[in-house]
């Protein structure tokens, strides 16, 4: 797996499978193969504008990560995932 991680909290905002195409810039995150076309459903695209190489870690060969994984409710340091105590479902 890989995980997204913001810098200054820790929090784990993106989960990925290892075969999913991640790429880091100054100026954002490249989700999926820019090569691929744009509408294809077996390769999805997308791009994080809000994080990027600065403000935000990749973490790769990730085996760790909780079954019950939802955005922002683990931080991650790259070994060890801790819930947020005060994470609360969105639902």
């Amino acid at each position: 797996m890989k995980t997204i991680t913001d810098n200054e909290t820790n929090r784990s905002k993106y989960l990925f499978e290892d075969d999913k195409a991640v790429s880091m810039s100054e100026s954002r995150i490249t989700v999926g193969n820019p090569d691929s076309a744009p509408f294809d459903p077996s390769h999805p695209n997308f791009w994080i504008d809000d994080l990027n190489s600065g403000n935000a870690t990749l973490h790769e060969n990730v085996t760790n990560a909780p079954a019950d994984w939802e955005v922002n409710k683990y931080t991650f340091d790259g070994t060890t995932w801790t819930q947020d105590p005060n994470w609360v479902d969105p639902e």
